[in-house]
């Protein structure tokens, strides 16, 4: 079987899901990080799946430049046969890597438009891919003015983060100054990258958000379901739940699956797997954004109990040459959901009250939650949550909303300040 190059890794659920799904289809990798404390941080497992490597590298991913010929150095001594990553901020070196070794992936245009959001609006709209209406601005003085010609409310993000990082709705000018002063404010990601000055703004649209999940091989793409999102945080947009598959009427389905379908297609996206985010509007579906690898917030885990498809270990299929078996199989799970506790007060945990029957749900298939001492934030993002519990249920549409009242009768005691969350 092949040995895949991983570059970088999230930190979250997928920096062990993914070095599993690598293991479970014969594969082997090797990992390749600029700095490897990243992943050693307390609350990450020990030891972590990362250091199951083959062997670990150190270089600087951060610099393309003189990143490609230290790659091509270790492909000539390791014979690399893909290169992966699991991370949004290094999906397109991953390509840029995969194009300059001649190995297996998407091409580097399709996955650098992929992965900037103003991109994916331009080539999408170009190729009648219905979104939203759009803007693009630097100076505050663009901003503002790109703002008023779309007319408020507006949603306001950056071109190159995720995790819902600095995604807000503001509903007139003053909102719209505070939020672009916030981003402007971080000017580095997480992993020590220059961000974009470039502030997209676009048209608000109500509805219940959806994604897509999907596989492409060969030109074909295959979809392998529809996941709902439950959002929270006000004006953030904070996921706080998913379930698979989603309810939605046959019409309704085939509307959302049409628009990722075309979204993929127009971005030329192949050889990965792609998690497509769609708000069903009034006017009907329109598209948020297209990530060329696997969804997170646990995601593939709900997917796999469901139909036997593990999307971590396709992708990794995919990333070794590999043709993926897409059948579903039986798993007498008809839904699966997974939510989150997201937190509202900042303070120290000192503890969590409500689990005392867990143990004993056979519904409840996982959960995790922060031990007393966490240090403890209101959530803005994506990125804080203080724990999950998934659910699996062997009938159709209940676990979602099982899992979401397990979630809502727990109890977070924070002391100072604040109090419970």
């Amino acid at each position: 079987m092949g040995h895949l190059l991983m570059v970088e890794s999230w930190v979250g659920s997928m920096s062990t899901l993914l070095p599993a799904g690598i293991t479970n289809t014969g594969h082997r990798f090797s990992f390749l990080t600029r700095d490897l404390a990243h992943y050693l941080r307390p609350g990450t497992p020990s030891p972590h799946p990362l250091l199951a490597a083959d062997n670990v590298f150190t270089a600087e991913t951060n610099d393309l430049a003189t990143l490609l010929p230290y790659v091509r150095k270790l492909h000539g001594a390791f014979a690399f046969d893909g290169v992966l990553t699991s991370c949004d901020y290094y999906l397109p070196t991953v390509a840029a890597i995969a194009a300059e070794l001649g190995l297996p992936g998407p091409g580097r245009t399709a996955v650098a438009d992929a992965c900037d959001k103003h991109r994916t609006r331009q080539v999408c709209r170009a190729a009648g891919v219905a979104g939203p209406e759009f803007a693009v601005a630097e100076t505050w003085h663009e901003i503002a003015c790109a703002a008023a010609r779309l007319g408020y409310p507006l949603v306001v993000k950056p071109v190159d983060l995720c995790g819902g990082m600095f995604v807000r709705r503001v509903a007139d000018e003053t909102e719209l100054h505070t939020a672009v002063d916030q981003l402007a404010g971080f000017t580095v990601n997480a992993r020590g990258q220059r961000r974009s000055s470039r502030v997209l703004l676009e048209e608000c649209v109500d509805g219940p958000e959806f994604s897509v999940e999907t596989v492409t091989v060969a030109g074909h793409t295959t979809v392998i379901g529809v996941t709902d999102k439950q959002v929270t945080g006000a004006p953030a947009f904070i996921e706080s739940g998913h379930m698979f598959p989603a309810e939605l009427s046959n019409a309704d389905t085939d509307a959302v699956v049409e628009l990722a379908l075309a979204a993929v297609a127009a971005l030329g996206l192949d050889a990965t797997v792609a998690h497509t985010e769609i708000k069903l509007g009034a006017q009907g579906p329109r598209l948020i954004e297209v990530n060329p690898r696997p969804a997170g917030n646990r995601i593939t885990e709900l997917i796999r109990r469901v139909t036997g498809i593990d999307l971590a270990a396709t992708y990794a299929d995919l990333a070794a040459g590999g043709t993926p078996d897409l059948t579903p199989r039986p798993t007498e799970v008809a839904s699966a959901a997974v939510a989150f506790a997201v937190p509202t007060e900042t303070g120290v945990l000192d503890g969590v009250a409500g689990t005392a029957h867990w143990a004993e749900d056979p519904m409840i298939v996982e959960f995790a939650l922060p031990e007393p001492g966490t240090r403890v934030r209101a959530a803005t993002d994506n990125n804080s949550y203080l724990g999950h519990v998934m659910v699996a249920d062997g009938a159709p549409g209940g676990a979602g909303e099982r899992a979401r009242k397990l979630i809502a009768d727990l109890r977070f005691d924070l002391a100072a300040p604040g109090g419970a969350v």
